[in-house]
């Protein structure tokens, strides 16, 4: 709170108070090379004080750095004339001098208009006026006024934060239903061919013949393990969604990356035979393991796989490649023959949602990239893409050998 002085200068007669034409704030600060500075300027608003009555602030820059801070104070002892406008700051070490320049002006402007104000409540007919003892109407330039607004931009300026806070949550509950859809379908896919192929078995007594016991237990085993792999996606969203678009939780073991993306291309061949489209390797047999999370790795080259499939046209060419980049990274990168990305936005296509101009009206680069990026991130490692216009896209990322 602003505090009247009340010590160093005398004690105000009536009018020495908030109805005090002239209003003046001194700014000061504890510094023990101040203390004497301080000392004169006090001493002479005193003396001027006991010819003219004046309202007079003392503010400690200190306790209230804000005041300080919105009247754009550059040093201390600072006198500021706040009242009659217009505002006048005056500071220096010659301060007292420049007090002395400015005194017979500044009680001349709030004679000025003290006296404009009697006039108006007397045409007004406000019998307040009677004696003299009007309150002077001040204007909104007061230092509790001041304050006041001060106080009202901070709460605004709160809210604007709990605002932007909410909004960022609403938009990372969004991309978290977003990433979910994406990434369930796959798994729902295959299920769905696994209790069809049983359905027929059962209903249809030609392809009944055709489907092992072997084969049954193959796809009732095919289908709870993609049941499972629903239900783990599930509540990793929803642990991530606890923890507010924190970095995804990895749990790095060691990972034979050569076996993992082995058995990904075998599960995903019959999409791949839809369009005809061939697969081709390069994994040598001598990797190092990595250190990594498998299931987190499984969603990057199943996203990478599934994009590259539905840019690649019918009997196009997939390649899957892992090279073991240094001692401490090994580099997995997935290739197509498609439409490529455009330059200018081969940085962007990582970002939460982007779309690009040609893919608003079907799915695409973008939710699913997104999560691959944090997913790697989380792992310390990179991802970026190589890509021309019609010539394709090559996505790669990196991840750290295994250390026993």
């Amino acid at each position: 709170m602003l505090e009247k002085e009340s010590t160093d200068v005398t004690s105000p007669s009536p009018n020495n108070n908030a109805e005090a034409a002239l209003q003046l704030l001194l700014f000061v600060d504890k510094r023990p090379s101040s203390v004497e500075k301080i000392r004169q300027v006090r001493n002479h608003l005193k003396h001027l004080q006991a010819e003219y009555p004046f309202s007079l602030q003392v503010i400690d820059v200190s306790e209230q750095p804000h005041l300080a801070e919105h009247f754009k104070l550059v040093a201390t002892p600072t006198l500021i004339k706040l009242h009659p406008a217009p505002r006048q700051t005056l500071a220096g070490s010659n301060l007292v001098t420049q007090i002395e320049n400015w005194w017979v002006r500044w009680q001349r402007s709030a004679e000025e208009y003290s006296t404009r104000v009697l006039n108006e409540l007397e045409a007004s007919g406000d019998s307040s006026s009677e004696n003299g003892s009007s309150v002077v109407a001040y204007e909104d330039n007061s230092v509790a006024h001041s304050a006041q607004v001060i106080q009202l931009s901070d709460e605004i300026f709160c809210l604007k934060q709990e605002k932007e806070a909410l909004q960022a949550q609403l938009q990372f509950k969004d991309r978290l239903i977003a990433m979910l859809a994406h990434d369930l379908r796959n798994p729902l896919t295959a299920v769905s061919i696994a209790l069809e192929t049983l359905d027929m078995g059962t209903n249809n007594p030609a392809a009944a013949a055709r489907i092992t016991p072997e084969l049954m237990a193959q796809l009732i085993k095919h289908a709870r393990t993609q049941a499972k792999a629903i239900d783990r996606m599930i509540t990793n969203v929803l642990q991530t969604a606890r923890n507010e678009g924190a970095e995804l939780q990895v749990n790095l073991q060691e990972l034979d990356i050569s076996q993992l993306c082995h058995e990904i291309l075998a599960r995903l061949k019959p999409q791949f035979a839809t369009k005809s489209q061939h697969i081709k390797t390069d994994i040598p047999g001598d990797l190092p393991h990595v250190y990594a999370d498998a299931e987190r790795i499984q969603q990057v080259l199943v996203n990478l796989l599934d994009n590259a499939m539905k840019y690649t046209p019918v009997d196009g060419e997939i390649g899957l490649s892992i090279l073991h980049r240094t001692t401490q990274k090994v580099q997995v990168s997935i290739s197509d023959n498609g439409p490529g990305i455009p330059s200018e936005n081969q940085d962007r296509i990582f970002e939460d949602r982007f779309r690009l101009k040609r893919d608003e009206a079907k799915d695409g680069y973008g939710i699913g990239l997104s999560l691959c990026q944090r997913i790697i991130r989380a792992h310390y490692g990179q991802i970026w893409v190589d890509s021309n216009p019609d010539r394709g896209s090559c996505f790669h990322f990196t991840l750290p050998v295994y250390r026993a």
